[in-house]
């Protein structure tokens, strides 16, 4: 069975046997009991630690998805540095740490910052096991144990809608328009405007000589 010259291809659709490739989801109630097993089994190896570790709001990229927070990666550095947290000290006690982000604005650096010291001010930290506390269980009994820190630590909004109101008479007499046309103006020629500025004060220095 062989492809020569200008001809049409070959559609052969031999018997498929269907019945041994079809696949079925019938295991899909099982799978999730196995994994609803798997994370209690890690909860319960995991003792008082939370499941999960505390996450940074962070903006999601791109003009389209910017005005949404979402938990990111880790914490940049400087955000430890403001909580007063050592950067080793914070992988110690469930703080995931991103060197790579920065912090571009004021406003991201205060929210991930509070949520830093509002994190150390819950946590609880028991001591190492060595010869002098060996045998020696800590008094947990008014420690409120937290599971998960979405729960205790939430995402907030990333915007806060602004309720509907009168436009005052100020606003008006704005030209919106005018006005982003001359600050782009303004923005495209500062550049010109200050070698022009330059150049009259290098020329009025030499008149003077």
């Amino acid at each position: 069975m062989g492809f020569r010259h200008n001809n049409i291809l070959f559609n052969n659709h031999f018997h498929k046997d269907w019945q041994r490739r079809v696949k079925v989801w019938f295991d899909q109630p099982g799978q999730k009991k196995r994994r609803r097993n798997v994370r209690s089994a890690k909860a319960a190896a995991l003792g008082m630690r939370p499941v999960q570790p505390l996450r940074p709001a962070v903006r999601a990229p791109t003009l389209r998805y910017n005005t949404k927070l979402r938990a990111g990666r880790g914490f940049t550095l400087e955000e430890l540095k403001a909580a007063g947290i050592r950067k080793k000290e914070a992988r110690s006690i469930g703080i995931p740490v991103d060197h790579r982000r920065k912090n571009k604005s004021e406003e991201s650096l205060k929210l991930n910052t509070d949520r830093l010291k509002a994190y150390k001010e819950r946590i609880v930290v028991l001591p190492r096991r060595t010869k002098q506390n060996k045998g020696k269980q800590p008094d947990l009994s008014s420690v409120q144990t937290i599971r998960t820190t979405i729960d205790a630590f939430p995402i907030p909004a990333g915007t806060t809608p602004e309720g509907p109101r009168a436009i005052t008479s100020e606003e008006k007499e704005v030209d919106a328009f005018r006005t982003l046309r001359m600050a782009r103006a303004n923005h495209r020629a500062e550049g010109q405007r200050q070698a022009r500025q330059a150049k009259k004060d290098e020329e009025a220095a030499q008149a003077k000589k």
